[in-house]
Protein backbone atom coordinates (compact mmCIF):
# COMPACT_ATOMS: atom_id res chain seq x y z
CA UNK A 1 0.00 0.00 0.00
CA UNK A 2 1.60 3.45 -0.95
CA UNK A 3 2.20 5.74 2.52
CA UNK A 4 1.59 9.00 2.18
CA UNK A 5 2.92 11.71 4.65
CA UNK A 6 0.19 13.46 6.38
CA UNK A 7 1.48 16.78 4.78
CA UNK A 8 0.35 15.44 1.63
CA UNK A 9 -3.06 14.74 2.74
CA UNK A 10 -4.64 17.88 3.33
CA UNK A 11 -8.33 16.88 4.44
CA UNK A 12 -10.51 14.04 5.71
CA UNK A 13 -13.19 13.05 4.88
CA UNK A 14 -16.27 13.46 7.66
CA UNK A 15 -19.08 10.98 7.49
CA UNK A 16 -21.21 12.56 10.00
CA UNK A 17 -24.73 11.20 11.30
CA UNK A 18 -26.31 9.91 8.28
CA UNK A 19 -26.27 9.70 4.29
CA UNK A 20 -29.62 10.21 3.44
CA UNK A 21 -30.46 14.14 2.36
CA UNK A 22 -33.58 14.16 4.12
CA UNK A 23 -32.60 12.92 7.67
CA UNK A 24 -29.77 15.90 7.02
CA UNK A 25 -32.28 18.44 6.81
CA UNK A 26 -33.95 17.39 9.68
CA UNK A 27 -30.73 16.48 11.79
CA UNK A 28 -29.42 20.14 10.95
CA UNK A 29 -33.21 22.11 12.05
CA UNK A 30 -32.67 19.77 15.18
CA UNK A 31 -28.93 20.67 16.00
CA UNK A 32 -29.16 23.95 14.79
CA UNK A 33 -31.52 24.60 18.15
CA UNK A 34 -29.65 22.46 20.26
CA UNK A 35 -27.11 25.04 19.31
CA UNK A 36 -28.57 28.21 20.24
CA UNK A 37 -30.21 27.09 23.23
CA UNK A 38 -26.68 25.88 24.24
CA UNK A 39 -25.57 29.61 23.36
CA UNK A 40 -27.88 31.37 24.81
CA UNK A 41 -28.17 29.38 28.11
CA UNK A 42 -25.05 29.85 29.14
CA UNK A 43 -24.37 33.79 27.78
CA UNK A 44 -27.33 34.03 30.31
CA UNK A 45 -25.38 32.15 32.65
CA UNK A 46 -22.52 33.88 32.52
CA UNK A 47 -24.68 37.46 32.32
CA UNK A 48 -26.17 36.63 35.25
CA UNK A 49 -23.14 35.69 37.33
CA UNK A 50 -21.09 38.73 36.00
CA UNK A 51 -23.64 41.29 36.77
CA UNK A 52 -25.55 40.33 40.14
CA UNK A 53 -23.70 40.75 43.42
CA UNK A 54 -25.52 37.93 45.08
CA UNK A 55 -23.81 35.69 43.05
CA UNK A 56 -19.77 36.68 43.20
CA UNK A 57 -18.99 33.91 45.63
CA UNK A 58 -16.81 31.13 44.67
CA UNK A 59 -19.61 28.45 43.52
CA UNK A 60 -20.92 30.77 41.10
CA UNK A 61 -16.85 31.66 39.77
CA UNK A 62 -16.98 27.87 39.28
CA UNK A 63 -19.90 27.66 37.46
CA UNK A 64 -19.21 30.91 35.47
CA UNK A 65 -16.02 29.05 34.62
CA UNK A 66 -18.21 25.87 33.55
CA UNK A 67 -20.81 27.75 31.53
CA UNK A 68 -17.44 29.33 29.88
CA UNK A 69 -16.12 25.90 28.75
CA UNK A 70 -19.73 24.65 28.00
CA UNK A 71 -19.51 27.72 25.19
CA UNK A 72 -15.94 26.66 23.85
CA UNK A 73 -17.05 22.74 24.38
CA UNK A 74 -19.77 22.86 22.13
CA UNK A 75 -18.62 25.46 19.27
CA UNK A 76 -15.47 22.95 18.87
CA UNK A 77 -17.21 20.52 16.75
CA UNK A 78 -21.17 21.08 16.28
CA UNK A 79 -21.00 24.87 13.93
CA UNK A 80 -18.71 22.29 11.60
CA UNK A 81 -21.39 19.37 11.70
CA UNK A 82 -23.88 22.01 10.95
CA UNK A 83 -22.13 23.10 7.70
CA UNK A 84 -21.72 19.53 6.89
CA UNK A 85 -25.17 18.40 7.18
CA UNK A 86 -25.35 21.00 4.16
CA UNK A 87 -22.42 20.23 1.91
CA UNK A 88 -21.95 17.25 -0.16
CA UNK A 89 -18.52 17.63 0.09
CA UNK A 90 -17.58 17.04 4.07
CA UNK A 91 -14.14 17.43 5.22
CA UNK A 92 -12.04 18.97 7.06
CA UNK A 93 -8.69 19.83 6.66
CA UNK A 94 -5.88 17.93 8.53
CA UNK A 95 -4.78 21.17 10.39
CA UNK A 96 -8.62 21.66 11.22
CA UNK A 97 -8.73 18.41 12.30
CA UNK A 98 -5.41 18.21 14.77
CA UNK A 99 -7.49 21.88 16.27
CA UNK A 100 -10.49 20.51 16.97
CA UNK A 101 -8.66 17.63 18.58
CA UNK A 102 -6.66 20.00 20.61
CA UNK A 103 -9.44 21.83 21.71
CA UNK A 104 -11.81 18.82 22.78
CA UNK A 105 -8.83 17.51 24.81
CA UNK A 106 -8.81 21.38 26.36
CA UNK A 107 -12.39 21.90 26.88
CA UNK A 108 -13.10 17.99 27.84
CA UNK A 109 -10.16 17.93 30.50
CA UNK A 110 -10.88 21.43 32.26
CA UNK A 111 -14.47 20.21 32.78
CA UNK A 112 -13.42 17.26 34.61
CA UNK A 113 -11.11 19.29 36.94
CA UNK A 114 -13.72 21.97 37.28
CA UNK A 115 -16.68 19.49 37.93
CA UNK A 116 -14.33 18.09 40.91
CA UNK A 117 -13.28 21.65 41.82
CA UNK A 118 -17.02 22.06 42.16
CA UNK A 119 -17.61 19.53 44.71
CA UNK A 120 -14.80 20.36 46.49
CA UNK A 121 -16.54 23.79 46.91
CA UNK A 122 -19.68 21.91 48.45
CA UNK A 123 -17.27 19.65 50.81
CA UNK A 124 -15.69 22.84 52.41
CA UNK A 125 -18.80 24.06 52.35
CA UNK A 126 -21.11 21.56 54.08
CA UNK A 127 -18.63 19.76 56.17
CA UNK A 128 -16.27 22.59 57.52
CA UNK A 129 -18.67 25.79 57.33
CA UNK A 130 -16.27 27.39 59.88
CA UNK A 131 -13.43 26.88 57.92
CA UNK A 132 -15.20 27.69 54.00
CA UNK A 133 -13.96 31.27 53.92
CA UNK A 134 -10.18 30.03 54.74
CA UNK A 135 -10.74 27.05 52.46
CA UNK A 136 -12.37 29.01 49.81
CA UNK A 137 -10.59 32.29 49.72
CA UNK A 138 -10.02 34.38 46.48
CA UNK A 139 -6.56 33.53 46.10
CA UNK A 140 -7.07 29.84 46.26
CA UNK A 141 -10.32 30.07 44.05
CA UNK A 142 -8.39 31.44 41.27
CA UNK A 143 -5.70 28.88 41.43
CA UNK A 144 -8.15 25.76 41.42
CA UNK A 145 -9.69 27.67 38.11
CA UNK A 146 -5.79 28.10 36.83
CA UNK A 147 -4.72 24.75 37.99
CA UNK A 148 -8.14 22.87 36.40
CA UNK A 149 -6.95 24.92 32.67
CA UNK A 150 -3.56 23.93 33.14
CA UNK A 151 -4.03 19.92 33.27
CA UNK A 152 -6.08 20.50 30.53
CA UNK A 153 -3.43 22.18 28.45
CA UNK A 154 -1.14 19.74 29.40
CA UNK A 155 -3.16 16.81 28.36
CA UNK A 156 -3.91 18.72 25.27
CA UNK A 157 0.10 19.11 24.39
CA UNK A 158 1.36 15.62 25.47
CA UNK A 159 -1.51 13.64 22.68
CA UNK A 160 -1.52 16.04 19.83
CA UNK A 161 1.92 16.68 19.70
CA UNK A 162 2.43 12.98 19.03
CA UNK A 163 -0.68 13.12 16.69
CA UNK A 164 0.95 15.67 14.94
CA UNK A 165 3.63 13.16 13.93
CA UNK A 166 1.64 10.71 12.17
CA UNK A 167 1.89 9.62 9.19
CA UNK A 168 -1.31 8.78 7.02
CA UNK A 169 -2.09 6.20 4.32
CA UNK A 170 -4.41 6.41 1.26
CA UNK A 171 -7.78 5.76 3.70
CA UNK A 172 -8.60 9.50 4.52
CA UNK A 173 -12.56 8.87 5.86
CA UNK A 174 -13.29 9.08 9.74
CA UNK A 175 -16.72 7.42 10.65
CA UNK A 176 -17.97 10.13 12.78
CA UNK A 177 -18.99 14.01 12.58
CA UNK A 178 -15.99 15.78 14.04
CA UNK A 179 -12.32 14.76 14.51
CA UNK A 180 -11.60 12.50 17.75
CA UNK A 181 -7.98 11.22 18.55
CA UNK A 182 -9.13 7.53 18.42
CA UNK A 183 -10.50 7.70 14.96
CA UNK A 184 -7.48 9.12 13.23
CA UNK A 185 -5.51 6.83 14.79
CA UNK A 186 -7.06 4.51 12.46
CA UNK A 187 -6.08 6.13 9.41
CA UNK A 188 -2.33 6.10 10.23
CA UNK A 189 -0.15 3.90 8.40
CA UNK A 190 2.73 3.60 11.37
CA UNK A 191 2.49 1.74 14.29
CA UNK A 192 0.15 4.28 17.07
CA UNK A 193 0.91 2.01 19.85
CA UNK A 194 2.72 4.63 21.90
CA UNK A 195 0.44 7.42 20.71
CA UNK A 196 -2.39 5.19 21.92
CA UNK A 197 -0.58 4.13 25.41
CA UNK A 198 -0.14 7.78 25.80
CA UNK A 199 -3.95 8.80 25.07
CA UNK A 200 -5.11 5.67 27.51
CA UNK A 201 -2.69 6.70 30.43
CA UNK A 202 -3.37 10.88 30.32
CA UNK A 203 -7.55 10.27 29.80
CA UNK A 204 -7.54 7.09 32.34
CA UNK A 205 -5.08 9.08 34.45
CA UNK A 206 -6.97 12.89 34.30
CA UNK A 207 -11.10 11.18 34.30
CA UNK A 208 -10.33 8.52 37.51
CA UNK A 209 -8.59 11.22 39.28
CA UNK A 210 -11.12 13.50 38.95
CA UNK A 211 -14.01 10.38 39.28
CA UNK A 212 -12.13 9.45 42.69
CA UNK A 213 -12.17 12.87 44.21
CA UNK A 214 -15.71 13.43 43.55
CA UNK A 215 -16.66 10.50 44.55
CA UNK A 216 -14.71 10.39 48.25
CA UNK A 217 -15.87 14.03 48.48
CA UNK A 218 -19.66 12.93 47.83
CA UNK A 219 -19.14 10.28 50.58
CA UNK A 220 -17.65 12.90 53.26
CA UNK A 221 -20.81 14.96 52.70
CA UNK A 222 -23.11 12.22 52.61
CA UNK A 223 -22.08 11.17 56.11
CA UNK A 224 -22.01 14.91 57.18
CA UNK A 225 -25.75 15.64 55.66
CA UNK A 226 -27.08 12.22 57.28
CA UNK A 227 -25.87 14.11 60.57
CA UNK A 228 -27.54 16.76 60.55
CA UNK A 229 -30.54 16.50 62.86
CA UNK A 230 -32.82 18.81 61.27
CA UNK A 231 -34.58 17.82 58.22
CA UNK A 232 -35.04 21.28 56.75
CA UNK A 233 -31.20 21.61 57.34
CA UNK A 234 -30.63 17.76 55.62
CA UNK A 235 -33.10 19.04 52.25
CA UNK A 236 -31.01 22.47 52.30
CA UNK A 237 -27.60 20.42 52.01
CA UNK A 238 -28.57 18.17 49.97
CA UNK A 239 -30.20 20.36 47.17
CA UNK A 240 -26.93 22.98 47.12
CA UNK A 241 -25.01 19.26 45.88
CA UNK A 242 -28.00 18.05 43.60
CA UNK A 243 -27.39 20.23 40.46
CA UNK A 244 -23.59 19.60 40.36
CA UNK A 245 -24.75 15.52 40.82
CA UNK A 246 -26.57 15.96 37.88
CA UNK A 247 -24.26 17.25 35.98
CA UNK A 248 -21.92 14.91 36.91
CA UNK A 249 -23.37 11.81 36.10
CA UNK A 250 -24.26 13.34 32.62
CA UNK A 251 -20.87 14.19 31.79
CA UNK A 252 -19.08 11.12 33.68
CA UNK A 253 -21.88 8.56 32.27
CA UNK A 254 -21.44 9.25 29.05
CA UNK A 255 -17.82 10.22 28.74
CA UNK A 256 -16.85 7.23 30.16
CA UNK A 257 -19.49 4.64 27.93
CA UNK A 258 -17.69 6.54 24.88
CA UNK A 259 -14.34 6.20 25.67
CA UNK A 260 -14.47 2.63 26.52
CA UNK A 261 -16.15 1.73 23.25
CA UNK A 262 -14.16 0.42 20.45
CA UNK A 263 -13.87 3.37 17.73
CA UNK A 264 -15.98 1.45 14.78
CA UNK A 265 -18.45 4.89 13.98
CA UNK A 266 -21.40 2.26 15.47
CA UNK A 267 -24.97 4.65 16.33
CA UNK A 268 -24.68 3.92 20.07
CA UNK A 269 -20.71 5.08 19.72
CA UNK A 270 -22.47 8.52 17.85
CA UNK A 271 -25.46 9.07 20.50
CA UNK A 272 -22.77 8.86 23.24
CA UNK A 273 -20.49 11.19 21.58
CA UNK A 274 -23.58 13.19 20.80
CA UNK A 275 -24.59 13.36 24.49
CA UNK A 276 -21.18 14.24 26.31
CA UNK A 277 -19.92 16.97 23.42
CA UNK A 278 -23.68 18.46 22.18
CA UNK A 279 -26.54 17.61 25.08
CA UNK A 280 -24.47 17.72 28.25
CA UNK A 281 -23.54 21.86 27.44
CA UNK A 282 -27.23 22.69 26.93
CA UNK A 283 -27.96 20.66 29.82
CA UNK A 284 -25.72 22.59 32.36
CA UNK A 285 -27.21 26.38 32.33
CA UNK A 286 -30.81 24.35 32.73
CA UNK A 287 -29.85 22.23 35.60
CA UNK A 288 -27.95 24.81 37.19
CA UNK A 289 -30.83 27.35 36.60
CA UNK A 290 -34.34 25.60 37.02
CA UNK A 291 -32.92 23.69 40.26
CA UNK A 292 -31.12 26.91 42.08
CA UNK A 293 -33.40 29.07 43.68
CA UNK A 294 -30.50 31.70 43.76
CA UNK A 295 -29.68 31.33 39.92
CA UNK A 296 -33.42 31.86 39.31
CA UNK A 297 -33.64 35.09 41.47
CA UNK A 298 -30.88 36.47 40.12
CA UNK A 299 -32.53 35.88 36.24
CA UNK A 300 -35.45 37.80 37.11
CA UNK A 301 -33.63 40.70 38.62
CA UNK A 302 -31.26 40.69 35.74
CA UNK A 303 -34.28 40.66 33.40
CA UNK A 304 -35.95 43.29 35.68
CA UNK A 305 -32.98 45.54 35.41
CA UNK A 306 -32.91 45.52 31.49
CA UNK A 307 -36.54 45.54 31.24
CA UNK A 308 -36.65 48.96 33.53
CA UNK A 309 -33.56 50.44 31.42
CA UNK A 310 -35.40 49.88 27.71
CA UNK A 311 -38.47 51.12 29.33
CA UNK A 312 -36.50 54.48 30.64
CA UNK A 313 -34.66 54.07 26.84
CA UNK A 314 -37.84 54.07 25.03
CA UNK A 315 -39.20 57.16 27.43
CA UNK A 316 -36.54 59.35 26.78
CA UNK A 317 -36.68 58.81 23.30
CA UNK A 318 -40.19 59.20 23.07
Amino acid sequence: MALRNHSAITEFILLGLSADPKIQALLFVFFLGIYLLTMLGNLMMLLVIRTDAHLHTPMYLFLSQLSFIDLCFSSVTVPKMLENFLSWKKTISVRGCLAQISFVFITGGTEACLLSVMVYDRYAAICHPLLYGQMMSKQRCVQLVCGSWGLGFLDTLVNVLLAMKMDFCDSYIIPHYSCELPSVFLLSCPDVSTNFLVMLCSTIAHGLITFLLIFFSYVHIIFTILSITSISGRSKAFSTCSSHLTAVIFFYGSAFLRCFMPTSGSPLELIFSVQYSVITPMLNPLIYGLKNKEVKAAVRRTLGNYLRCFQWWNKEKG
